[in-house]
This record gives C-alpha cells, sequence and structure tokens, in this order.
C-alpha cells in the first residue's frame, strides 16, 4: 500500500523497510520529523486487517489501533492500484467513530488515469482525498500542508544531549522484544515465538526516573549464510544502523542456549562502533541453578567477548520481570562513563605515573618517549597522546594505558579509544586505534 514509502518520503531518508511483500511491517515505527513547519513525531504501523483470524496479523492490528490511540493526526492511506477493497470501507467505518482529524489519502496516482479513478473512493462518504504517489512525490507536500494545520502547537522537547539512546541488539529469538515490553510496562512490539518477527528497529521515547531515553528494538542478526531472504538481509543492515545511533548498546543472549559464534560476531560490531555495552543474560529463571551458576556463566560471557571484558553483565528474565531494573541501573552507570571527561591536570598526572613507571618497549632500537594526553573528545572517551614515534607503541602497552586509565577514571563501563601522534610536524602521521 505504501505506508513505509510514505514514511521514508517525510523522514527525508530511507528508514523503514519498503518491500513489495505485504505485511513487511509489523511494529509501530517512529521517527522526529523537524524538516516542515511544525516538528512532530511520525509513526508508521503495519496493516491493519478488520477481521482476521490469524494471530499474528492481530497483533498488529493491536499495534495500529494503540498507534492511532497515541496520535493527534491520522493518515489513513488506500491504494488506487487495488482500487476501494472491503477492508478500506471496513476501517473507514470504524475511523468515523474516532474524535480525531484524519487525512485520508489515496496513494499510487501516478498519473492522470488513476487520478480519475480514484474518484470511486468518494463513495466512502468522504469530504476530501488527497491524492499522492509516495513513491513519485506526487501531491505529498499538498498533503503536508494541510497536516501541518491540524498538528497541535509543538511543546519543547529534551535537548539532544540529554537523551540516552539504547539499542537492543542479539540474535533472533532471544526475547529482545518482549525485553523492550519489560522496560516500557506495556506491549510496544509484537512479541511472538516465531523468529524472525522484528524486521525494522523500533523506536519509542519514554522517560525513567525524570531522564528521557530512546529505546531501539533491532531485527535479530542472524549468520551471512542465513539471510537468504532478501528482506532479512534489509533487516541485518538496520539493525547495524541502530548500533551506530546508538549510545549504550544491549547485548541480549539467551541463558539457556549460552554464548554462541553468532553472539560474538554481533557484540564484535558493537565493539568496534565504539559504543558503550551492557550484557543482558535473559530467560534467566529457565535455568536450574546452583551456588556455582552465577560464576560459571560470568566466566563464559568474559572468555567469549574478552574485548568487552569493561561491559557489566545483568541476569534477567524478560517473561518474568525477573532483575528488570538492574538494566536501566547499568545503562545509566555506563552512559555516565561514556560521557565523562577527565580534568587535564589528573590526565597529565594518571599518564606521567604510567609511562614513568613502566616504559615502552624500544622500537626499531630507539626508545619510545612519551609527552602528554589530552582528552578531545566524548561518547567513546578519546584520547590523543603526542608521542616520538606513533606508528611504533606495540598493542601491549596501549593495553596497559588503557588499564591505567580505567583504574584511575573509573571507565569500567564504557570503551576508550586512543590516538597516537608525532608531537613534531614530520612526525605529524596519525594512528587511530579502536575503542578498547
Amino acid at each position: 500500500m505504501g505506508k513505509s514509502t510514505l514514511f521514508n518520503r517525510l523522514l527525508g531518508h530511507r528508514r523503514a523497510i519498503v518491500d513489495d511483500t505485504p505485511g513487511v511491517t509489523r511494529d509501530r515505527n517512529y521517527a522526529a520529523i523537524n524538516r516542515f513547519d511544525k516538528p512532530f513525531i511520525l509513526i508508521d504501523t503495519g496493516g491493519f486487517e478488520p477481521v482476521t483470524e490469524d494471530r499474528l496479523l492481530q497483533q498488529m492490528r493491536e499495534q495500529s489501533t494503540l498507534a492511532m490511540e497515541e496520535a493527534d493526526v491520522i493518515i489513513f492511506m488506500m491504494d488506487a492500484r487495488s482500487g476501494l477493497t472491503p477492508a478500506d470501507i471496513e476501517v473507514a467505518k470504524m475511523l468515523r467513530r474516532v474524535k480525531k482529524p484524519i487525512l485520508y489519502v489515496i496513494n499510487k496516482v501516478d498519473g492522470d488515469k488513476l487520478e480519475n479513478e480514484s474518484a470511486d473512493f468518494y463513495s466512502l462518504g468522504i469530504d476530501h482525498l488527497h491524492t499522492i504517489s509516495a513513491e513519485h512525490n506526487r501531491g505529498v507536500y499538498d498533503m503536508v500542508d494541510e497536516l501541518m494545520q491540524l498538528l497541535p502547537d509543538s511543546k519543547d522537547s529534551e535537548t539532544e544531549h540529554e537523551l540516552t539512546r539504547i539499542a537492543v541488539v542479539g540474535r533472533p529469538n532471544v526475547g529482545k522484544s518482549s525485553l523492550v515490553n519489560r522496560l516500557l510496562g506495556f506491549e510496544r512490539v509484537v512479541a511472538n515465538p516465531t523468529a524472525g518477527t522484528t524486521r525494522d528497529s523500533v523506536d519509542t521515547l519514554f522517560m525513567c526516573n525524570k531522564k528521557p531515553y530512546l529505546l531501539i528494538d533491532t531485527a535479530g542478526i542472524r549468520r551471512k549464510g542465513k539471510t537468504t531472504e532478501k528482506l532479512e538481509k534489509y533487516s541485518v543492515v538496520d539493525a547495524l544502523r541502530s548500533i551506530e545511533r546508538a549510545d549504550v548498546v544491549l547485548v541480549v543472549l539467551d541463558a539457556v542456549e549460552g554464548v554462541t559464534e553468532q553472539d560474538e560476531r554481533i557484540a564484535g560490531y558493537v565493539h568496534e562502533a565504539g559504543k558503550a555495552c551492557v550484557f543482558v543474560l535473559n530467560k534467566w529463571d529457565a535455568l536450574e541453578k546452583s551456588n556455582a551458576t552465577l560464576g560459571v556463566y560470568i566466566d563464559k560471557v568474559r572468555t567469549g567477548f574478552k574485548y568487552l571484558a569493561y561491559a557489566p553483565i545483568v541476569f534477567v528474565s524478560a517473561k518474568s520481570g525477573q532483575r528488570i531494573g538492574k538494566i536501566m541501573e547499568s545503562v545509566d552507570e555506563v552512559m555516565e562513563q561514556y560521557s565523562h571527561r577527565v580534568s587535564t591536570s589528573e590526565l597529565v598526572r594518571v599518564f606521567s605515573e604510567a609511562t614513568d613507571s613502566h616504559h615502552a618497549p624500544l622500537a626499531h632500537g630507539r626508545r619510545v618517549k612519551f609527552y602528554f594526553a589530552t582528552q578531545v573528545s566524548i561518547r567513546p572517551p578519546t584520547f590523543v597522546i603526542f608521542t616520538n614515534q606513533p606508528d611504533s607503541v606495540h598493542f601491549s602497552y596501549e593495553r596497559y594505558i588503557i588499564n591505567r586509565f580505567r583504574e584511575a577514571f573509573g571507565f569500567n563501563g564504557t570503551p576508550l579509544r586512543l590516538i597516537f601522534r608525532g608531537r613534531d610536524k614530520e612526525d605529524a602521521a596519525r594512528r587511530p586505534r579502536k575503542a578498547s
């Protein structure tokens, strides 16, 4: 029908997955639109089937109903090529009972012939129809003009820097959507035993302890060899983009299945992106436990994710709600470290003590000298270290400096990035390192 195409058109870039297969959008997908006279939140929903026995379609209908309850204005989209359908008639009857402004939109009107044929939709008893082509941008801005008139005046929103963005990632069917619903306290996304139910990344703004968060539920990431469907390949790319958009990433693991090779690969994406990370071991209630179980699982996670040894581990059950509150506590802790800036005097002192007490190995027969360090950015904390041989600092010594910084400044839940740079112009070559 083209709802996701219109979503992307209004957003100004491709965000929602668009495919010819019916039912591609299953959850509500949110985006903040700031391109027009009034900023607004746009919600893309799954197809609304008025009468169906299919449980998944029923859940999609429930999500669409919730979206309408949240909305100030409803855009009801129909398909000019399909013509007026019984489902259109049933939805139109239902919308007459809704006490909100409604824009009736006929999509895929790509020429005069379809423009004339769309007159059949007036049989619904509607005074005004918008005929558009979301794909070709025909008639869209006329619709937006009316939308601007119907929208209420916007309220001041939280500033960009106050918002913590949390992405929820993991293999299919480890319980990501159930975890999101539990964190929010209501069924925000479709949770279904069928692996791959979530296909788009789904954003939700929410408040917790008077602080704003954006929660991003992502599609399950499978191994490349398993992503045979074109649609699922889109979902993997979308999940990786969601990691890039996030500040803190919750890597959800299945406590019953344990750590898998694919879990390691997903966590590797998080590490390479330089994001703060929390491991969430879900389905903890399904295990038979002894006094040693917790320690055994901590060792498994630490062994499987050596490069993320700084990331905290939370053991939860999305199904029962067990220890769910620990997740937001961990998010706040790692976000504070992820955004922390060290005072210059303290950085100089700790760096000098570290290099004086343990010298770097010789390189090319010459001693590696360090002059000073400075923090250049946060999210993640990034430090430039000036040296006479920027390309010759051994990885083990870099790890040593990182560990000293963690110990001194409390960077126990965030990656750190070091950049070695020559002090003189002729040594100005720069060697960035991955966050560690």
